[in-house]
């Protein structure tokens, strides 16, 4: 078990050792600056532009780069849904699997464009290799819009005083190029040269030395496996998703994939110091994302080596909680991956999350609650921006002075959308929870909305009962995909709820930052005086952290006292 605590240790410290080196790679390609990459990418992208006719050099506003990021993604949610539609009897569909069911479609479509990738299918059975593909593409495009649109905010923190923020589309395809690209090569690289397959042949016919005969599913999971981890993703190309021994053959590719989903997050954090030129900067905020994700591991970590009460006490010796754990990761690094999926907002899975104990889920339903700990790429610096905004705001009025943030006041217009977006999140995973719950409780019959009684969704009553419906909202709106999945959740009512929230909770938390950010970079810009608060020290972390903490408390604590914290006590 402690080789597993070295296991840990190597994968975290590697992503930080190689994400300063990285960050600085990114904000000197967003900045425009000259880097090594230039002679392999910069043919490449001239090509891009001069076919899709877009002038990368142009200017747009804040409006301007919402507008074309909205459009783009409602252009291949479109698209998607139509192709899962009609799947069934579209090329490169070997093993003969159906079209989806129009409510699946549309849950399955906004999930992979707004870069949550829920799935209420299994993968082998649920999609055409032609659907697999497609929705790799839309992991590329997903990730690259957070990406895009934090190098817009970064665009304008540094900017003095101007109307204009750069390029979307210039931001968005070296995203696609740059950062995502190279780096999904070399690890599908990896994980095809340790047993995950990388074809385009059907099913495969095994004997087992038991003498039965097998069909075991394949496909081009490789490559749609590197990707979904890098942008945070976490869709599986497998049902049983990074816990399947053909997605993550060994303890080497878990590894492996878990650094996939720390580095770009990590990334983003130090390149936007470069970007300012003001590293204390991100070594503050790097520090309070790091300081929260441990308080979430270390419970965690400790709850599944201890193993379940209820077996200890029966006598039975444990090497952790090992049911829907695999022996090949152990509960210590399963345990770590379940905190950095979720704080990371990957939502990929080597272990079943229903079966942990009970603290581990509360730490994993608190990552997401939170939603600002690392996040996802681009959009988790963004969800930490709202808590920056509002933490100066309320440190301003402690001191008695209008709040600045680098160089710019603080006024009522940025608060009031910091506020809304801060209050958004927990409205739509309560509300959805609120009403789902009601459905279970009453028993409803509602026909086709709830295929059948409502309280079959559930596979466990009681308190954990409630912790699944209350983690498939909290996934949603967070746009993370894990699920608890003893909860069953592809009939209408849930692919139609968590669509919307979904859709309410990616787009909605992009447009405040950049719109803040926007209407702060038209400001005058105010050089920094004996009074002005330092937002580069140890003390504003602390009440950033402050923030986020009360927040939290105060939005989730009564949920949490429902579902997991009850179970635990019980």
């Amino acid at each position: 078990m402690y080789t597993e605590f070295v296991g840990i240790a190597l994968t975290f410290g590697l992503a930080i050792l190689l994400a300063i080196p990285f960050g600085k790679f990114i904000a000197q390609t967003f900045s425009g600056e000259k880097t090594f990459a230039d002679p392999f990418f910069n043919p490449f992208e001239k090509i891009i532009f001069s076919v899709s006719g877009i002038d990368p050099t142009r200017e747009m506003n804040w409006k301007q780069q919402l507008k074309a990021m909205l459009g783009l993604n409602f252009l291949w949610f479109g698209l998607c849904y139509l192709v899962l539609l009609c799947q069934g009897f579209l090329p490169l569909n070997p093993d003969g699997n159906p079209s989806m069911s129009p409510d699946l479609a549309f849950n399955t479509a906004i999930s992979f464009v707004v870069n949550c990738n829920l799935q209420h299918y299994s993968g082998e059975s649920g999609l055409s290799y032609f659907g697999q593909l497609l929705l790799m593409f839309l992991q590329f495009v997903s990730a690259a819009t957070g990406i895009a649109a934090a190098a817009t905010v970064f665009n304008a923190m540094k900017e003095r005083t101007t109307q204009t923020l750069g390029n979307f589309y210039n931001y968005f395809v070296k995203s696609c190029t740059r950062v995502l690209l190279p780096l999904a090569v070399v690890i599908a690289i990896f994980l095809a040269f340790n047993g995950t397959p990388m074809t385009f042949d059907g099913k495969d016919k095994i004997t087992t030395l038991q003498g039965d005969s097998v069909e075991v599913s394949r496909g081009p999971a490789a490559a749609f496996v590197s990707i979904k981890h890098l942008g945070t993703n976490g869709g599986g190309f497998f049902g049983a998703n990074s816990a399947h021994p053909l997605e993550n053959p060994n303890y080497f590719t878990n590894c492996v994939e878990l650094w996939a989903q720390l580095i770009i997050p990590f990334s983003m954090i130090f390149a936007l110091g470069f970007y300012l030129k003001r590293k204390k900067i991100a070594y503050v905020i790097f520090g309070v994302m790091t300081i929260g994700f441990l308080l979430l591991v270390i419970p965690t970590v400790v709850s599944e080596i201890n193993g379940n009460p209820a077996l200890s006490k029966m006598g039975i010796s444990q090497t952790g909680a090992m049911e829907g754990k695999e022996v090949r990761f152990g509960a210590p690094m399963t345990g770590f991956w379940s905190i950095a999926t979720t704080v990371i907002s990957t939502g990929s899975v080597n272990g079943m999350h229903d079966s942990t104990m009970p603290v581990s889920g509360a730490m994993q339903l608190l990552a997401m609650m939170v939603n600002a700990f690392y996040g996802g790429c681009g959009v988790g610096f963004l969800n930490f921006y709202i808590f920056i905004i509002l933490a100066v705001f309320i440190s301003g009025l402690m001191v008695g002075r209008t709040p600045e943030f680098l160089g710019k006041k603080i006024e009522a217009r940025e608060v009031k959308i910091a506020a809304f977006i801060a209050i958004l999140h927990p409205l739509l995973i309560l509300s959805g929870t609120a009403l789902a719950a009601h459905f279970a409780a009453s028993d409803t019959e509602m026909g086709y909305w709830l295929d059948g009684k409502a309280s079959g969704w559930l596979n466990n009553p009681g308190a954990h009962g409630f912790s699944e419906m209350l983690y498939e909202n909290t996934s949603s709106a967070a746009n993370n995909g894990s699920g608890f999945e003893g909860l069953a959740d592809n009939n209408p009512f849930w692919n139609i709820l968590t669509g919307i929230l979904l859709w309410l909770g990616r787009f909605i938390p992009i447009i405040g930052p950049v719109a803040i950010a926007g209407l702060l970079a038209k400001k005058k810009f105010i050089p920094e005086s004996s009074g002005t608060l330092k937002t580069d020290t140890t003390i504003f972390g602390i009440m950033v952290f402050a923030v986020i903490a009360i927040i939290a408390a105060l939005s989730f604590f009564p949920a949490l006292a429902l579902g997991p914290l009850a179970e635990y006590f019980s």
